[in-house]
């Protein structure tokens, strides 16, 4: 198993001591603050591993979305992060994120090196961008007395038959809500 300094630290950053958290981008689920961050963040990570970036822009990403009329709140920053993490592959770089439990994308750019599953930052699992999550959270209202419920789920774990303790059913045996039950996005 890798460790994760030695995947998004330099040799020189590691010999100086760099944490982790100084070489992380952190985006709001809405999006970058200013147009070009993410791009130059990860465009900055790749100098500092000595490979002049090259796609490493997020232009074309936001022409498309100046067209789409289905772009929802939320959906342009998966489109850069897809993007990036595609461009960053080609160039034998993984793009990830650290599963904090907010609603920020924290994101490392690492060079890609074998085994990268189980890697973590303070206790907390880093992925590669696009996979799935070791865990993931469910919520909703319940539809009888709109008391909200928040469940902390695992990838293997399903909600089946779970109920509110008003006793409302809200998931059939094989863990999908039931019609009436609406989660949040």
């Amino acid at each position: 198993m890798a460790v994760l300094e030695d995947l998004v630290l330099t040799p020189d950053e590691r010999a100086q001591g760099v944490r982790v958290d100084s070489v992380m981008f952190g985006m709001d689920w809405t999006g970058e603050e200013h147009p070009g961050q993410l791009a130059a963040f990860v465009g900055g990570r790749m100098r500092a591993f000595g490979t002049e970036p090259t796609d490493v822009d997020t232009t074309a990403v936001y022409q498309a979305a100046e067209g789409d009329a289905t772009l929802r709140r939320g959906d342009f920053p998966i489109r850069q992060l897809d993007h990036l993490a595609g461009v960053l592959a080609r160039l034998g770089y993984t793009l990830a994120v650290w599963d904090n439990g907010t609603d920020t994308y924290e994101v490392l750019v690492a060079l890609t090196g074998g085994d990268e599953s189980g890697l973590t930052y303070q206790g907390l699992p880093v992925r590669a961008w696009g996979s799935a999550p070791e865990e993931t959270f469910v919520s909703l209202d319940c539809p009888n007395c709109a008391e909200m419920l928040v469940w902390q789920a695992s990838a293997t774990q399903t909600l089946a038959d779970e109920r509110c303790d008003c006793g409302a059913v809200l998931f059939d045996a094989t863990g999908r809500p039931l019609p009436h039950v609406t989660l949040h996005d």
